[in-house]
Parts: structure tokens; sequence; C-alpha cells
């Protein structure tokens, strides 16, 4: 991946982690909630079911007072199983009577258990049923939990049970609730809360998908008008360099026929010349000889102008700083401008290209300022960095928008072109400019194996 995709993922990653962690926490959040509201459901329920256990044998006690009170005989005892065996609240709802010794003596819904001893008598779990209810009897009165069957479902189910005892008679008579109403009421409510989670969790990922959506369709929209623009601006650069490319040779040939061969054929002529004299006028020759020569001279330093500007031979021989030292001096000749050079620190060993690309640079950044900046100081600064190059032209020109510059792809070849070298390097190009001050910085880093390849390719000239 190459950098604007790479910051594209890492742009959609934290909103990606952050709607993922909502989810979560949401869940965990949700789940606590429905578990907080389900002990408190449970706690409710059971609460009222106590009370209303703890009214129905107060009723019942109540009602067979009168009895449990007088004079103790089968009479009275038969009376009171009566009464209680009439006494029923709901479907399910029903007394029971059973001795401390686990002898069932009366039991409305399940005649049949009626007589046997059902002290031994254990539900699925293995506790015995009885014994814990004459158990809790016989300490005054408590509710007991355990499983027995549902008459109008005819299979066991959970049941809340209040006895207490008659130590008269030694009896213990009790009521009970089943509870599949309290398990249903909790069911329910586990399965709103659920379903209240589930929605939520939902509504989290559709938000999540469409910011996502949006983040992608934007980077998709700024990465294709991005590419727009930098197909516009290489296309432009391409017929840039190709037009640059005809011109120089424009320019060269230009030279060649208009400068270089002119003075060769007048040095030809004179030399035809001063061979057609030299036989009667030797003095004559010799004068139309020297012409020549000056001639010939001229023509070898146009030779040397001609090969300055295509690859000046002071960059190879004395170095960067000089090289452009000489451009600055012929710059502000040709120019009319004072051009201020500086030079800070040891230049290392360079490799070619990085020498050649600073040139450059300089060269374009100069050409530049003749061309539009309208300026009337340059300064120049080298500065030579045991990890890099740094190199900077700066003007007093009008200055430009450097954001337009950038952005439109028919002004700034120059720029992109210097822009376009320094990353081929690893290097970085600042520009900063508004009216009075114009400033092109390019930075170079220096790695110690490219200075070595540099020493290296020195030695072997």
């Amino acid at each position: 991946m190459n950098l604007r995709q790479k910051f594209f993922v890492l742009s959609l990653l934290p909103v990606a982690l952050a709607m993922i962690a909502i989810a979560l926490a949401v869940r965990h959040q949700g789940n606590e909630l429905s578990r907080a509201q389900h002990e408190a459901v449970e706690t409710t329920s059971l609460a009222n079911k106590r009370a209303e256990l703890l009214h129905y044998v107060g009723l019942a006690r109540n009602a067979i007072e009168p009895l449990y009170n007088g004079p103790d005989t089968p009479a009275a005892r038969e009376a009171a199983l009566a009464t209680l065996a009439r006494m029923e609240f709901g479907k399910d709802g029903y007394f029971f009577v059973y001795d401390l010794d686990g002898r069932s003596l009366m039991h409305p819904r399940q005649p049949e258990l009626v007589g046997h001893n059902l002290w031994s008598l254990k539900d699925e779990s293995g506790a015995p049923t009885i014994q814990r209810l004459i158990a809790a009897a016989r300490g005054g009165g408590g509710y007991v939990q355990y499983a027995w069957e549902k008459p109008s479902r005819q299979q066991m189910t959970p049941k809340l049970g209040y006895v207490i005892a008659l130590p008269r008679w030694n009896w213990m008579i009790g009521t009970g609730i089943y509870l599949d109403d309290v398990q249903a009421t909790l069911r329910a409510s586990d399965e709103r809360a659920q379903s209240n989670i589930d929605r939520t969790l939902i509504w989290i990922t559709l938000i999540a998908s469409s910011c996502l959506a949006i983040v992608g369709l934007c980077g998709l929209v700024v990465n294709i008008t991005e590419l727009k623009t930098a197909d516009a601006k290489l296309r432009q650069l391409a017929r840039q360099v190709v037009e640059s490319q005809e011109l120089e040779r424009s320019r060269i040939s230009r030279e060649l026929h208009d400068g270089i061969s002119q003075l060769l054929v007048s040095v030809k002529l004179l030399l035809e010349s001063a061979s057609m004299r030299l036989p009667g006028s030797p003095a004559a020759a010799s004068t139309t000889l020297g012409v020549a020569i000056d001639r010939l001279n001229g023509t070898l330093g146009e030779v040397r102008r001609i090969s300055q500007a295509l690859r000046p031979a002071m960059l190879d021989d004395l170095g960067l700083a000089a090289a452009i030292d000489q451009l600055a001096r012929e710059f502000g000749s040709h120019a009319g401008l004072p051009v201020e050079m500086n030079v800070e620190g040891e230049a290392p060993a360079l490799d070619d290209n990085i020498k050649t690309m600073l040139y450059r640079i300089a060269q374009e950044a100069l050409t530049n300022i003749e061309r539009h900046a309208q300026a009337s100081r340059v300064s120049i600064l080298l500065i030579f960095k045991p990890d890099g190059i740094h190199l900077s032209i700066a003007d007093d020109g009008r200055g430009f928008d450097v954001t337009d510059v950038h952005h439109d792809p028919r002004h700034g070849i120059g720029l992109r072109n210097m822009r376009e070298r320094l990353d081929a390097a690893g290097g970085a190009l600042g520009i900063q400019s508004w009216p009075g001050l114009t400033t092109i910085s390019a930075w170079v880093p220096l790695t110690p194996a490219a200075v070595k390849a540099a020493l290296r390719a020195t030695s072997r000239k």
C-alpha cells in the first residue's frame, strides 16, 4: 500500500475500533441491566408471593381457631379438616395438612395421598420434601421452595409453600403457590431486555456501517479527485518535458548554426585567404592567420559556454558550492540583480546525481526569479550538514499563491520538477511566498552509504 492508502486505512481503523468498543460496552451494560432487572423482578415477585401465602395461612388459622382452642375431640379435628378442604384460592390454590410424623391428613387435589406417610418423599434433586416442610413448621413457621405436581398441568412445577405447626393436635398446615407464572414473567422480562439489546446493537451496527461507508466514500472521492489532479499534472508535466526538450534542442541548434557554424565558416575563409596570400605576401598571410586564430579562440569559448549550460564542468571539477557560485555570478551579470551567496559547513563527497539535482534546482529557481518575480535582490544559502544538504534561494519579489500553483496543473511546472527530483532522492521541498519574500528550500539527506559510494567514485577518478 502507498502512503495515501495507509492513511485511508488508518483513518477507518479508529472509527471501526470505536464502534466495536461502543457495541461491546452497550452489550455488557445491557446484560448487566438485564441481570439486575431479572433479580429485581424475581425478588419483588417472591416477596409478593410470600406476603400472599402468609395472608392465606393466617386466614386458615383464624378459620379453625375456635375448633383448635375448644375441646380436643375427633369431631373437632374432622370439622377443622373439612373447613380447610373447602378453602381454595384460584385454580391451583389449596391447603394441605400433615401430622408432624409425615402422614398426610388432608389433600383436596390429591386425595389418594391421604393416610400415607410421606416422610421419605424426595424431589428430583434428592431433597426430602415433607421433612423440610415439617422442619420449617416446627421452627415456628416458614417458607420452603420445592417441586410439586401442579393439578392443572399434572406435571412437577416449582412451588413456594408456607407452613405452620399446631402443636396441640401434632399437625402441620400450609399452602403454596406455584412459581411457573413467576418464571414465565422472568422469561418474558429477559426476552424483552435481550430484544432491546439486540435492537440497540443492530442500530449501532447500522450507524457504524453508515459512518464507515461515508468515510470510505469521502476517501474514495478524495482519492479520485487527487488521482485526476495528479494525472492532469503528470500529463502537463510530460508535455512540458517534451516542450522543454524541443526548446533546448532548438536553442542548441540555433546557437550551433548562428554562432559556432558562422565562426567556423569565418575561420575557414580566413585560412583560405591566408593560404592564397602566403606565396606572394607572407606578412599579410601572417596577419590573416592571427585573425583566424582569434576567431578560433572565440569559437572554443562559445563551445565552452554551450557545454557549461548543458553540464557545467566546474560541478565536477570544483564541486557544488563553486558551481552554484559561478551560476549566481552569471545570473547576476545577465539579469542585472545583486546576488548574495553564502556557504556554511564543509562539503562532503557527493554523488554526481545529488550535485546535479541541487544545481538544477538552483538553476530553475533563478530562472523563475528572472521571469516572474520582479525582484531587486536575490540571496542563496548552501549549508552542508553531516546528515544532509540544505539549499535555500530567496528573493524580495512580488511572490505568488503557493496553493494555487500546487493545485493548478497549468502552473508551477518548474516547482513540480524540483519536488519530483527531491522525492526521488528522499528529500523535501519547502515553499514560502508572499509579497516581499519568496523562499525555495531544498533538503537532501545524506546516508553513510551514499557518502561512502561517492568517496569510492572520487578515488577512482
